[in-house]
């Protein structure tokens, strides 16, 4: 007889950093949009576009942990588990929203060094991951806001299939990655 116990949700540490990051990303699109609020220059402005920049870099730290912690720990199963397209899917989607979560933080930490600005982070200054280069800094800043452009659209698919899942297909993927059950 086996003693695997098989768990139907994820660990509360697992649980409480999707929901940081979540909160997180949402004040980093945050501050990019409400900057625009204010003049060039400004101090709101320019305290604004500090802001985006440390909490993109702990979107960086956070999901480098998150990673680790999802590898040690597995994911719950689905019950009843989902038609094969469905997890293919999801598994597409994972991928694009860590890879997305890894890129865009350092895309903006390779923005910042290619302009020779300083990389603030908490009261400490990164060092650069590139040496200065317009054109590269360009670049990159295009692809930059592309790619947070599309993050609006990935993350509201993962948004809407969390809750397709809990609504339509009546299985227990919310229920897996909710604080607690209700």
């Amino acid at each position: 007889m086996s003693a695997t116990i098989i768990h139907r949700r994820y660990s509360n540490l697992s649980i409480a950093l999707h929901w940081a990051m979540v909160l997180l990303i949402a004040a980093v699109y945050a501050c990019m949009l409400l900057r625009e609020n204010y003049p060039r220059g400004s101090d709101l402005r320019e305290g604004l576009k500090t802001w985006h920049f440390m909490l993109g870099l702990s979107v960086l730290a956070l999901v480098l942990f998150r990673i680790v912690v999802r590898l040690l720990n597995g994911n719950p199963p689905i019950t009843p588990e989902p038609p094969a397209w469905q997890a293919l899917v999801a598994k597409v989607t994972h991928f694009a929203l860590y890879g997305f979560m890894l890129a865009m933080p350092i895309a903006g930490w390779v923005i910042l060094s290619a302009s020779g600005k300083t990389i603030p982070f908490f009261g400490l200054e990164l060092p650069p991951l590139v040496g200065q280069s317009k054109g590269l800094a360009e670049q990159v800043k295009e692809l930059h806001e592309t790619v947070a452009t599309i993050g609006y659209f990935v993350i509201g698919v993962h948004a809407l299939a969390a809750l397709f899942h809990h609504y339509i297909a009546k299985d227990d993927t919310l229920k897996r990655m909710i604080p607690s059950q209700y």
